[in-house]
């Protein structure tokens, strides 16, 4: 394609090229693999910056299903030649490699459905087959975005799948791992105060001695305890993560009985589609899919529903909204606990992880619980946005897809980039007073002490 330089912003000069779409042609720069339809998105939303880009674990979902649908439309007539250029382009996508080259530059705040990053997605899918394939960019020869990379495909479909993907994987390797650990741990310190007594309090007030040592957090997979009763909770508490629900046929188990009645529809008549590894044997290609991938997808029974609506989104921010529920109390719990040393409650005792006051000091703050609670602000926010746009699919078509699945990964990541780095330790110090420590590192003498440290005195200047 014919090339001309301008300057960017930052005026320095940049090659660009000539690319059309059905509205006319636009000059893309020529370091891109991008096209004419992202241009025009990212000159008509200028909202947030990069701060504001398509979340990466979408781009990496959008990756997957074009890699995919060349597989399947390769089988399907599609020249192999060309299907294979789009399998190695799209994993170039899945690696995250074009999008840290920045090939993918369109924020979340563009058409409702997604649209434009489907475009996004095939422009710099195709554009890399091109290259690929010692073709010229822009030039949609032999690889073209919409015939080839978007083959039977919509936006309708590839974006909320991608959605419902990218949510999963990030579930799965990020979120919880993290409360694993945070289960774990508990746990660990619910047999470590096994065998304290405290006082139990109700609506703030004391109300007599408890057998065990209170930490309580109840989260998305596992009920550990409640508030006010011993942490280990009940002998027969109920844990999400179980699948009691075991197929006779083959190793797969099942939260739900319906979930087990539904698989079972597979075992029965013709099974063409059979593991390379372990020879189970399906009856849909999806199944096989899904039992290969290691995360259990489902094509969804009402297809115009799910176009319409997202309610499994809207269910997921629940869920994470629960856990940030859970996580404030256990976090404002935490703090009251350790409030002191000398005038405060003085029951749990802190890690010390850096200084809490730029003119007070020794002072140390429960720092870690200040930020999870920020945390969990945050994530109930994200949940009333996710839940407006669930509410807003109208007619056919639910258009807050990208707000949606924003806040959604958001807020997988706060929390569990937070559990992650920050799982409580319990530190216990030498336990002496103000005194014996000043005169014991030989700052002061005892008659300085009770000279110089006198509380009355602290409260104004005189």
């Amino acid at each position: 394609m014919a090339c001309t330089t301008c300057m960017n912003p930052e005026g320095k000069p940049v090659k660009m090229r000539k690319e059309k779409d059905t509205m006319g042609e636009l000059d893309v720069p020529d370091d891109k693999l991008y096209g004419a339809q992202t241009v025009r998105s990212v000159m008509n939303f200028p909202i947030g910056g990069i701060e504001e880009r398509m979340p990466y674990p979408v781009v990496v979902a959008m990756g997957i299903l074009k890699k995919a649908a060349a597989k399947v439309n390769m089988e399907f007539g599609l020249d192999k030649k060309i299907a294979e250029a789009i399998m190695q382009a799209a994993d170039d996508v899945i690696s995250g490699k074009l999008y840290r080259e920045g090939h993918f530059p369109l924020v979340i705040w563009q058409t409702g459905s997604g649209t434009q990053t489907n475009m996004n997605t095939n422009e710099v899918i195709a554009n890399r087959a091109i290259q690929i394939l010692g073709g010229t960019l822009g030039s949609k020869d032999p690889v073209h975005p919409n015939d080839h990379v978007n083959k039977s495909q919509s936006s309708n479909d590839t974006y909320p799948t991608a959605m419902h993907v990218a949510v999963a994987m990030e579930l799965r390797d990020r979120l919880m791992p993290g409360l694993v650990a945070l289960r774990d741990t508990l746990e660990a310190k619910s047999k470590e105060f096994d065998k304290i007594v405290k006082i139990g309090s109700y609506l703030t007030k004391k109300m007599g001695p408890i057998c065990k040592h209170y930490l309580s957090i109840e989260i998305f997979f596992i009920k550990i305890g409640a508030p006010g009763a011993e942490l280990r909770g009940n002998k027969h508490k109920k844990k999400y993560s179980e699948r009691p629900y075991a197929c006779d046929l083959c190793p797969k188990k099942f939260m739900a009985r319906k979930d087990l009645r539904n698989h079972r529809m597979i075992h029965t008549g013709e099974k063409p589609h059979k593991c390379q590894l372990c020879n189970q044997a399906f009856i849909q290609k999806c199944a096989l899919n899904r039992h290969m991938k290691g995360i259990p997808f489902e094509t969804a029974p009402n297809k115009f529903e799910s176009l319409a609506c997202h309610d499994a989104m809207v269910e997921v921010s629940g869920a994470l909204n629960t856990i940030a529920v859970s996580l404030m109390k256990i976090a404002n719990d935490i703090r009251l606990l350790a409030s002191g040393p000398r005038c405060g409650l003085g029951e749990l005792m802190l890690p010390e992880n850096e200084p809490g006051s730029s003119i007070m000091p020794g002072k140390v703050n429960p720092t870690q619980c200040e930020a999870l609670t920020m945390v969990a602000a945050q994530v109930m926010g994200n949940h009333v946005a996710c839940t407006i746009g669930g509410s807003n699919g109208h007619f056919e078509l639910n258009v807050f897809k990208p707000m949606m699945v924003a806040n959604v990964l958001r807020s997988i990541r706060l929390i569990g980039q937070y559990l992650a780095a920050a799982i409580a330790k319990t530190a216990h110090k030498e336990g002496t007073t103000l005194k014996d420590a000043a005169i014991k590192l030989g700052h002061l003498t005892a008659e300085q002490f009770d000279k110089w440290v006198r509380p009355e005195d602290m409260l104004g200047p005189k």
